[in-house]
């Protein structure tokens, strides 16, 4: 079996992870262009670690103007297998209080102002995302939260907007009618470019209020969805920690095939493809190419 790299995608409130022995910042170069910071590379128990900020340290980028390719290709390329989304959210529903961690299950993208795919003209591919997370990887995260006695609710479904306005009350209404539980701005394109790079993914939605659908909350109030984001991030690093410190060493298959997940989806025929955009896919796709 595959030796496991576990990555970590941090959010808004993760910038770090101080808990990584051996830890250092490291630059790696993406034919994607530049990633949103450098990767911090370290281990946990013998188990590598590879950091990612997602909004780089200080939060440079806005959920708009983050290169979600460079970032997903730079991780690929040091070996991660497993990639775990760490992101702040607001909640649909009232059982999913501020302070929830949500293990979510299925994404609407309502995104449109980000590249989707790695595959394009010269090389075209269509992978599957009826299932978007790995459930092998959400069982071993729900059990880290369980051990550290985190309020956390698996399943549920993360509508991705655009932003960075948050939503108008019609349109959180709206949201709430289809039937999501939570809202992000950055878990998409980010899960479609997981999938395509053949990593196992999972999203930790982390509620940092309710949506302004809440007659309570009919105001996002950035202040106070600070406040309990500074709460969310102590509880994220001890949910990261115990995850991998019990978290396998080899890589076992994915039970979805989401480790494999090229092996059907490269339409183009191989006398066609772009052998320029084919040697930008060396690193996502070179076990197939």
């Amino acid at each position: 079996m595959t030796k496991t790299v576990l990555g970590i995608v941090g959010g808004s409130g993760v910038y770090d992870l101080p808990a990584l022995e051996n830890a250092r910042w490291e630059k790696v170069d993406s034919p994607w262009g530049e990633a949103s910071d450098e990767l911090r590379m370290g281990e946990v128990n013998g188990l590598p670690i590879v950091f990612l900020p997602r909004h780089g340290r200080g939060h440079r980028y806005a959920p708009s103007d983050i290169n979600y390719r460079a970032n997903i290709d730079v991780l690929k390329r040091v070996g991660v297998t497993d990639l775990v989304s760490v992101s702040a959210c607001g909640s649909f529903r009232e059982n999913l209080s501020p302070g929830t961690f949500v293990l979510v299950d299925q994404f609407i993208d309502r995104t449109f102002a980000r590249p989707k795919s790695f595959f394009s003209k010269g090389c075209v591919a269509h992978v599957s995302m009826a299932h978007p997370v790995s459930p092998g990887l959400v069982s071993a995260v729900e059990h880290a939260a369980a051990e550290e006695n985190i309020p956390h609710h698996r399943g549920g479904t993360y509508l991705a907007m655009e932003g960075p306005q948050f939503s108008s009350l019609a349109e959180s209404e709206l949201y709430r009618s289809w039937g999501c539980d939570v809202i992000g701005m950055t878990n998409m394109p980010e899960a479609k470019l997981a999938r395509e790079a053949e990593m196992c993914y999972a999203t930790v939605a982390m509620v940092t209020d309710f949506d302004c659908w809440h007659p309570d909350h009919d105001q996002v109030e950035v202040s106070s969805i600070i406040e309990t984001l500074l709460a969310n991030t102590e509880k994220a690093m001890r949910l990261i920690t115990q995850l991998a410190m019990s978290f396998p060493k080899k890589h076992p298959p994915c039970p979805i095939g989401t480790d494999r997940a090229l092996d059907h989806a490269l339409i183009t025929a191989p006398e066609a493809r772009d052998p320029e955009l084919v040697a930008k896919l060396d690193a996502v796709a070179g076990r197939v190419l």
